[in-house]
């Protein structure tokens, strides 16, 4: 009890913009639309203006609630909360969706982005063009490799070879990914929990990955 007493509470990201991973979306009658996430960073506050990615709704925040709990004041990093949203859908949002302010750094579906993955379980090479199932906060969506960078060494990040031609289990590399459907995801170093992933293919794990850089959609679209 003594060393569990002793530990400290790890610092929140309050001071970082909002973000919340969509969970689920229901329509509560005589409330309206109630989407459920765990606030990643940031705060929301009723009344609030927030924007839905890749969906690209903006729409203001009536009231949050928790575990029953309603007519709460604010929602911080680390909190589970379901937000009623004034004029918005069931089928406007869905799970995979992110939820940020829409003046301080809105979230958006990326065009594609780089990132340092590791292989680690598959039977034979991967080559580019390989596209396996994505897994990042609550989003599921296939993901191509569409440029092999570099192979670097996984314990020291020194390259080892430039533009490899296939990767095998145990390889470390930068790859250049492009995602099938709209995805909103982020840098590892500005969102930890929308910034890392792991990839699947026909129900295995094949790898792990953290998101390098993100090229916005609108970015990309120049």
């Amino acid at each position: 009890l003594e060393t569990l007493n002793s530990l400290k509470e790890p610092n929140r990201p309050f001071d970082k913009p909002l973000r919340i991973p969509i969970q689920d979306v229901y329509q509560i009658k005589e409330i309206g639309t109630i989407p459920v996430g765990c606030v990643s960073t940031g705060i929301l506050r009723p009344g609030q203006m927030v924007s839905f990615a890749p969906s690209m709704i903006t729409k203001e925040v009536v009231s949050l609630t928790s575990h029953g709990n309603f007519g709460l004041m604010k929602a911080t990093s680390g909190d589970h909360i379901g937000f009623h949203v004034k004029d918005l859908s069931v089928s406007d949002i869905k799970r995979g969706d992110v939820c940020g302010d829409a003046k301080i750094d809105p979230p958006s579906a990326v065009f594609d982005f780089t990132a340092q993955v590791i292989i680690l379980n598959h039977p034979g090479r991967i080559y580019q063009g390989y596209c396996p199932v994505l897994d990042c906060h609550t989003a599921q969506v296939a993901c191509k490799f569409a440029e092999f960078l570099t192979k670097i060494d996984a314990n020291t990040g020194k390259e080892l070879e430039e533009s490899p031609k296939f990767l095998v289990m145990g390889d470390c590399a930068i790859v250049r990914m492009i995602p099938s459907k709209p995805l909103c995801i982020e840098s590892f170093a500005d969102y930890p929990s929308l910034g890392r992933f792991v990839f699947r293919d026909m129900l295995s794990t094949v790898g792990v990955g953290v998101v390098k850089v993100a090229v916005k959609k609108e970015e990309g679209s120049k």
